[in-house]
């Protein structure tokens, strides 16, 4: 009952009387009064008048099943929310709830994440009260081979949600990617070169990148046989509000370093839900990236640039072109020939400083 009280206030601009929300939910008005001042003590701030009704003045960024559950309006992602305090990885939460039959879409949430990773296990910062540390549980129809897709369907995702926030908080469409994004629109130095949206960009495969600097990575993980995939977790990690970087992640920003402005953590995850339940859904028409590489294509950080790759096999430096239909980095080799790289790091050298 929370979770629709508050969508009912949300949406709706003026007074909604205590007797529209018994009417609506088939509930007392005790029932009601509760539910209001629960809200109340987790921080919203909610205006009651004799005679008009309830009204929600202020919307707090509070990490939540309730607070999230109220924001989407999806059909599957987010059919089921398990939000911690504190947790060690929302992927281990996710696979745990995997293995005990929770259902495709079901999300995994926390504000603060003790054992977060990266690619090849590197540790992942998790600060609480600032960024985002979410999983998404699938179980998908196709193949295992085209499970690793799924990565570049969330970076794109996060990616289209991003920009959404972007140009909802002031970036007007003639505004210069690398220019800071103000509640006044573009700033001083815009030259009206680009779309603000130019700006948020995908280091293949992975990471999400805004001006040079890392503000998302996504760690994807399968339990699959050979022929049938069990689960697939795709975990995010966003950073949104925080302020300070360790000395050893100067390759690292957030969204309020980068747009000198805060922006709710609750209404970035039910964006990003909501695109990526769209984007998966294009995905599996075809099995492959065939019917959204271009849109992945027109975000590529390394698009054009000089990349090294590194793997197991071998290390080459060449110039990246586009993604295929199969999510491979085409890399231009220096004999002419075009690489297809499936598996394996790239590093852009001389515009990001991370590899």
């Amino acid at each position: 009952m929370k979770t629709k009280i508050l969508t009912i206030l949300r949406n709706s601009e003026e007074y909604v009387s205590g007797q529209d929300l018994c009417i609506q939910l088939g509930v007392s008005r005790t029932a009601v009064w509760k539910v209001i001042n629960q809200l109340k003590e987790e921080g919203y701030i909610i205006e009651a008048i004799q005679n008009k009704g309830y009204k929600l003045l202020h919307d707090p960024d509070l990490l939540g099943e309730s607070g999230l559950k109220s924001r989407l309006s999806t059909k599957w992602t987010g059919s089921e929310i398990f939000y911690k305090d504190e947790t060690g990885s929302t992927n281990a939460d996710a696979k745990r709830l995997a293995e005990e039959g929770s259902a495709h879409g079901t999300v995994t949430l926390a504000d603060v994440q003790k054992d977060g990773r990266g690619r090849r296990g590197r540790n992942w910062n998790s600060p609480g009260g600032s960024n985002i540390y979410f999983s998404l549980l699938l179980r998908p129809d196709f193949s295992p081979v085209n499970a690793p897709g799924l990565t570049l369907v969330m970076a794109l995702s996060v990616t289209e949600a991003i920009e959404n926030l972007c140009n909802e908080n002031g970036c007007n469409e003639n505004c210069r990617g690398e220019n800071i994004c103000n509640e006044n629109g573009c700033n001083e130095n815009c030259s009206g070169e680009n779309l603000c949206n130019k700006s948020v960009l995908i280091k293949w495969p992975n990471d999400i990148v805004i001006n040079g600097k890392k503000i998302c990575g996504i760690l994807t993980e399968m339990n699959a046989e050979m022929d049938f995939i069990h689960y697939v977790v795709v975990g995010v990690g966003i950073n949104v509000n925080q302020e300070e970087f360790p000395e050893d992640l100067m390759f690292a920003s957030s969204l309020l370093k980068e747009f000198e402005k805060k922006f709710s953590r609750t209404e970035l995850i039910a964006d990003i839900l909501e695109r990526f339940e769209i984007n998966y859904e294009t995905y599996n028409l075809s099995g492959n990236m065939e019917l959204l590489m271009e849109k992945y294509n027109q975000h590529l950080a390394n698009k054009n640039n000089q990349v090294r790759v590194l793997d197991q096999k071998e290390e080459f430096q060449g110039v990246a072109l586009d993604i295929n239909e199969n999510g491979e980095l085409l890399v231009k080799k220096s004999d002419g020939t075009i690489a297809k790289i499936f598996a394996g790091e790239v590093s852009v050298r001389g515009i990001y400083g991370y590899i």
